[in-house]
């Protein structure tokens, strides 16, 4: 049974990896599936497959979303997500949609079988707006905990202070505590790195892997 309860306004640190560490986003097109599914089977309604609604993702956005994600960093092995819990059990049921769905692409895409992540993802309860603040700079910034190359990582980061055209996040939960984006910006990177700073902080985060 799983330690931490879902309570809907509420907001939570969800990762995982792969199994055995394995690569799971070998190439772009990976990354991008990922993230359409993120956007795709966040409804409170199901939409099958995305092969067979994928002309449907408008009619399916008419339902109300299971939750709000906050901000997200796709690894090449592993993931981090924040989310705020919006309608009952949603967080567990947008995660078993998500799981399960980039599960079967992969292994049809890769003429495989069996698990592709390490068991049931992993959950944090986020219990304060400070540490909401500082685990969102942990997320959106990941790739430079592990010092992965640009090309190799998707980010929210993109998204908060580039391509303005991507609608995933709930941004403005994050950014109107702040004057305006290059605040956060300056927060985001000076809470990194004390982060870094204060191994023992880091060593428990990166113990979630």
């Amino acid at each position: 049974m799983r330690k931490v309860r879902f309570a809907n306004g509420e907001f939570y640190h969800v990762y995982n990896r792969g199994v055995d560490k394995r690569v799971v986003f070998p190439r772009d097109d990976d990354f991008e599936r990922f993230l359409k599914s993120m956007d795709m089977f966040n409804s409170t309604e199901p939409i099958g497959s995305i092969f067979e609604h994928s002309f449907l993702v408008k009619k399916a956005r008419r339902f109300p979303k299971l939750v709000n994600l906050i901000c997200y960093c796709l690894n090449p092995n592993h993931y981090h997500l924040i989310l705020e819990q919006l309608k009952d059990n949603g967080i567990s049921e947008f995660m078993k949609r998500l799981g399960g769905g980039f599960t079967n692409y992969f292994n049809l895409k890769n003429q495989r079988s069996g698990a592709l992540f390490q068991g049931k993802f992993k959950a944090a309860h986020i219990d304060s707006n400070e540490y909401l603040l500082h685990v969102s700079a942990y997320v959106n910034l990941n790739n430079m905990v592990h010092r992965i190359k640009s090309e190799k990582f998707k980010s929210s980061w993109e998204e908060y202070f580039g391509d303005a055209n991507k609608k995933l996040c709930s941004k403005d939960i994050i950014l109107k505590q702040f004057k305006n984006k290059h605040e956060y910006k300056d927060f985001a990177e000076n809470s990194l790195k004390s982060i870094q700073e204060r191994k023992s902080m880091l060593k428990e985060l990166e113990t979630m892997l």
